[in-house]
């Protein structure tokens, strides 16, 4: 796996899909490869926000585990852009 450069300085977003978890508190959480954990409030993303909680938990890993995938919402996000603050829109 590749190493991403962004402001956060370099590193290798992977997730372990064990440890990927949407909580009932109405947050995505990621462990990353690093054990560096993020967590992001469900509603600063416009289709997660009115997800119900199965919705939310059906997650897919895509693009080598760099990018997550919502079957059920149509809805992609990268570890690189959730680390930069982009959820999606709004």
């Amino acid at each position: 796996m590749s190493k991403f450069h962004c402001r956060f300085g370099c590193i290798k977003p992977t997730l372990y899909k064990k440890n990927l978890i949407a909580e009932l508190l109405g947050k995505i959480c990621l462990l990353l490869s690093d054990k560096k954990e993020i967590r992001f409030p469900v509603e600063l993303n416009k289709r997660l926000k009115n997800a119900k909680p199965d919705q939310l938990n059906n997650i897919e890993l895509i693009c080598n585990g760099t990018g997550l995938h919502w079957p059920d919402l149509d809805e992609d996000l990268s570890v690189v852009g959730i680390l930069e603050g982009k959820y999606g829109a709004e």
